[in-house]
C-alpha cells in the first residue's frame, strides 16, 4: 500500500472562520483560519491574501467579524474560499443571511458556532499575506451549534472526546 505523504501546513488542524468585513461601499466574506493568541485581553490572528478583496476592506476598515463556521456551513466555506473577484457580491450570490453586529460594521453571518467582532491592533507581512493581530471586542456563541475545523483538505465536525 503506497503511504500518502502529507504536507507540512496541512498537519496542523485549523479552525474555519467566515470572515467578514464591511466599509461604507462594500461588504466582502472569505474563508479563512484564526487562532487565539490571548485570552485576557481577547486577541485572535488571522492572515489574508493581499489580492483578496476582503485585505483592502480590512485595510480601510481596520475591524471585522470571524464567523465560527458550524457543522452545516461546510458548503458555504467551500463556495467563499473558492469565489474571488471585486465583482461578485457573495452575501448575494450565496444567499447568507446576516445579523447587525453590536460593535463594528462588519455583518455577523447568522447560523454560525461563534461570531468574534474584531478590532485590529496590528499587522505584518508574511509573503504574499498580512497577518492581523486583533482584539476580540464583542462575541456570541450559539452552543447548540457544532463548530468544523479542516485537516489534510477535508473538514470534520468538532466534538468533546
Amino acid at each position: 500500500m503506497a503511504k500518502k505523504t502529507i504536507k507540512a501546513t496541512r498537519t496542523l488542524p485549523c479552525s474555519v472562520v467566515l470572515l467578514s468585513v464591511q466599509t461604507e461601499e462594500k461588504r466582502d466574506a472569505m474563508t479563512a483560519t484564526a487562532m487565539f493568541v490571548s485570552e485576557d485581553p481577547p486577541m485572535v490572528t488571522v492572515s489574508v491574501a493581499k489580492h483578496i478583496v476582503s485585505h483592502d476592506l480590512i485595510e480601510r476598515a481596520g475591524e471585522f467579524v470571524l464567523n465560527v463556521a458550524s457543522s452545516n456551513q461546510v458548503d458555504l466555506a467551500k463556495q467563499l474560499g473558492s469565489t474571488h473577484g471585486p465583482q461578485v457580491d457573495k452575501f448575494k450570490k450565496f444567499d447568507i443571511r446576516t445579523a447587525k453586529a453590536s460593535k463594528v460594521k462588519a455583518p455577523v453571518i447568522e447560523d454560525v458556532f461563534a461570531s468574534l467582532e474584531c478590532r485590529v491592533i496590528t499587522s505584518m507581512t508574511a509573503a504574499t499575506y498580512t497577518v492581523y493581530l486583533a482584539e476580540v471586542v464583542a462575541y456570541q456563541v450559539n452552543e447548540d451549534l457544532k463548530p468544523i475545523a479542516w485537516f489534510n483538505n477535508a473538514y470534520f465536525s468538532l466534538a468533546p472526546v
